[in-house]
């Protein structure tokens, strides 16, 4: 294995003076969080949503197929307007924007208006993990990056580990459509307050110049949305590392989704776990992958910082197990009768793919130059989500013509483990600026 340790010396001796740039990877995992808990709230309100509106398994899946195939059509133009317009400004109307689409999702009677709700999410919600990608860039020298990301990308099971047990209380008390005007409210009241108090580095009164050096020495510490690059967009898809994120991301979102889409209906019908108890159940698996994430990220810090790896190959090294292992427990899932193992296999396999999905966003600072990691990001993310997007709706059919989710779950850890060959063969150069 070769590896690209190409980082100045003085960058990596360098010791930081200060830790403020902690503090705003809260306002990153707050955010996501938020975003998670407006998406995720469409599989809990599903089993009531069927029983009142008349719908099916499909139709659920079709919904979360609607939000993926837009959320990740939409992830082509964030990342471009994020490395335009910047990070901050983006994020912030894209809050806006999905939160109202939340609330209007509570308002809808019939599968067409609830397809175009969730259609309308998914505009919303695409600038989310790009400008996350994008702040942190700002924020972390490369080698904190990984940590830094696994501490924002455990938002995305932060969501649906809250979820269950407070969405449930909520639709078991109120009904299944106050979730969603509630989870709506939230956005926009965290938007309005982190739109007062967060700043770029270069703008912060709070960061001290010691610490601002220390950023800048590791390749971060400046917003440079209004920067141009030597490469074009469209030249980002003439680069091997570029398809190997695509399709390595494809992989892993495709179980992600059944697992977003499905997992409290799978607990409900094949487990037969009621309703009251369903809260519990379905975030116990959210909760190994908060672990994972974080865990994941600190790993990736670890092996840069003994020399083991660079920060590129750490990730891959990462990614690469992570996606086995994971392949491995989602196959065994459904030859598993008993409620507890069937939990535990669930809550190690989402560590592992959460611990992939940290690393790669991660990876998009490293691959891409400084003016591009929106961009760069967002296509990783299209084609997760793009591809992904096929998974919650043929999920949906297979539990309907088949009455088990069996071959979702089998079919989804072999493609899942296939995203170990994308990432370890194909992503091995970052961009580099000459290239273009």
């Amino acid at each position: 294995m070769r590896m690209e340790l190409k980082d100045n010396p003085t960058k990596i001796t360098m010791k930081s003076k200060g830790n403020y740039r902690w503090t705003v990877v809260i306002w990153l995992l707050i955010g996501g969080v938020i975003n998670y808990l407006d998406r995720t709230n469409l599989s809990i309100a599903a089993p009531e949503m069927i029983k009142e509106l008349h719908l099916n398994n499909t139709d659920i899946g079709l919904m979360g197929t609607v939000f993926s195939w837009t959320y990740a059509m939409m992830q082509l133009p964030s990342g471009w307007l994020i490395d335009r317009f910047g990070a901050k400004r983006v994020f912030s109307i894209a809050v806006i924007w999905w939160s109202f689409a939340t609330a209007l999702t509570g308002a809808c009677n019939k599968l067409g208006t609830l397809l175009g709700a969730r259609f309308l999410l998914g505009v919303g919600e695409a600038p989310c993990m790009p400008s996350n990608a994008k702040i942190t860039s700002y924020w972390y020298p490369k080698k904190e990056r990984g940590l830094a990301t696994g501490i924002w990308d455990s938002s995305s099971k932060w969501g649906p580990a809250l979820a269950p047990p407070i969405l449930v209380y909520l639709m078991t008390a109120y009904g299944w459509r106050i979730m969603f005007y509630i989870t709506g409210l939230i956005g926009i009241i965290f938007i309005l307050i982190f739109m007062k108090f967060y700043r770029n580095p270069e703008q912060s009164k709070v960061l001290s110049k010691e610490e601002l050096d220390y950023i800048q020495s590791g390749g971060g510490g400046s917003a440079q949305a209004d920067q141009s690059s030597q490469i074009k967009w469209g030249q980002l898809f003439k680069h091997r590392s570029m398809w190997g994120m695509i399709l390595g991301f494809f992989c892993t979102i495709w179980i992600w989704n059944i697992f977003l889409n499905f997992l409290p209906l799978y607990l409900l019908k094949t487990h037969h776990v009621l309703l009251k108890d369903l809260g519990i159940y379905a975030s116990i698996p959210w909760i190994g992958g908060i672990v994972g994430d974080i865990l994941g990220g600190y790993m990736t810090k670890i092996l840069t910082d003994k020399g083991i790896a660079s920060p590129i190959n750490a990730k891959r090294i990462m990614i690469s197990v992570c996606a086995i292992l994971s392949a491995v427990l989602v196959i065994l899932v459904p030859f598993v009768q008993s409620l507890a193992i069937t939990i535990t296999l669930l809550t190690f396999a989402l560590a592992f793919i959460s611990a992939i999905t940290g690393s790669a966003w991660a990876l998009a600072g490293d691959i891409a130059p400084a003016t591009m990691v929106g961009s760069v990001g967002a296509i990783q993310n299209f084609g997760g989500y793009f591809g992904g997007a096929f998974s919650p709706v043929i999920a949906g059919m297979i539990a309907d013509s088949t009455g088990s989710y069996s071959l979702a779950f089998i079919s989804g850890g072999i493609i899942a483990g296939c995203s170990a060959l994308c990432y370890w063969f194909l992503v091995k150069k970052p961009i580099e600026e000459s290239a273009g």
